[in-house]
């Protein structure tokens, strides 16, 4: 790694297990949204909430801490990421939704498993100037599958001027109820014939969910080709979870017929984004089967 890279550059690399190469890529695709971004902020003269949506795997994450680094380094935006992951209910809370509600619940990851309550929370004290001290973020261990103890979650100390949220299903709208009645795979025809756990996704949508996009000043979408993208995506992804968890840990890691059941709870709504958010996102990058930008379009432009 050239010495000469500025350290958060060098420390994103280290992180996500990228090639300096990645830097160029980045410079050329991401670095004017960057740029963008910071006019909008400077032009608003107060916080903005920036939300990315993309599916399993398709890089936001990496996406959040690039941009984050360029803000704050080359824009002089004070910044920070926030991931929908991160707020993720507890098991404890999920365990009990399981019972009450419908035993799909479990399983974080769509609607209804989230904190929302907290997340909002957050976002108030990060996006109103006159809140004072640092400011809690919460973060979930996917590895032990339950939210870190508050201790371990970071902390921002000062106040800041751009927030990006990112997350898979944001942007995901409610569906009418003929719509939800169709299953879309086979976890949805056999585990929930009746629909009762898909009314429950599509009422924390219209409820938790709508609130929040109503905050969202910004959006981008990191399109993927297709759902079918999204196994191999998350499989990379557990494979690195797997590289760096400690081995009490391990029994959380998905192994590939797991993990070909969990991309099911993804898939409606993945699939409803990729249809629909392509047409209402202001920056919408197109990804191929690997992960790499191949257009990029913002206000009917496109660049090739």
């Amino acid at each position: 790694m050239p010495d000469r890279l500025p350290q958060w550059q060098q420390e994103m690399l280290v992180s996500h297990r990228l090639p300096a190469a990645y830097l160029e890529y980045a410079q050329k695709w991401f670095a004017p949204l960057a740029c963008a971004l910071a006019k909008h902020q400077k032009s608003a003269a107060r916080p903005l909430l920036v939300g990315i949506n993309g599916c399993q795997g398709s890089g936001k994450t990496t996406l959040c801490d690039y941009l984050t680094g360029e803000l704050q380094h080359r824009e002089g935006v004070r910044a920070v990421a926030l991931s929908l992951d991160d707020f993720y209910h507890t098991r404890a809370r999920r365990e009990r939704l399981a019972r009450q509600a419908h035993p799909l619940l479990l399983t974080r990851g769509v609607p209804g498993t989230h904190d929302m309550a907290l997340l909002q929370q957050t976002l108030d004290a990060l996006l109103t100037p006159s809140v004072e001290g640092p400011v809690a973020i919460p973060r979930f261990d996917k590895a032990t599958d339950d939210r870190y103890p508050r201790e371990r979650w970071d902390r921002v100390d000062e106040g800041v001027d751009l927030v990006l949220l990112e997350g898979w299903c944001l942007g995901a709208r409610p569906q009418d109820a003929e719509a939800l009645a169709t299953p879309v795979n086979t976890l949805e025809r056999e585990e929930d014939p009746d629909g009762t756990w898909r009314r429950h996704v599509n009422r924390a949508l219209a409820r938790e969910f709508e609130p929040l996009y109503g905050r969202i000043e910004q959006w981008v979408m990191l399109r993927a080709p297709s759902f079918d993208c999204v196994f191999r995506w998350r499989r990379e992804q557990e494979q690195k979870l797997a590289a760096v968890t400690h081995s009490a840990a391990t029994n959380r890691i998905m192994d590939e017929a797991q993990l070909a059941r969990f991309i099911q709870f993804f898939q409606r709504l993945t699939q409803q984004c990729l249809d629909k958010l392509p047409d209402q996102v202001d920056y919408l990058y197109s990804l191929d089967e690997q992960r790499q930008v191949t257009d990029y379009r913002h206000a009917g432009e496109e660049r090739r």
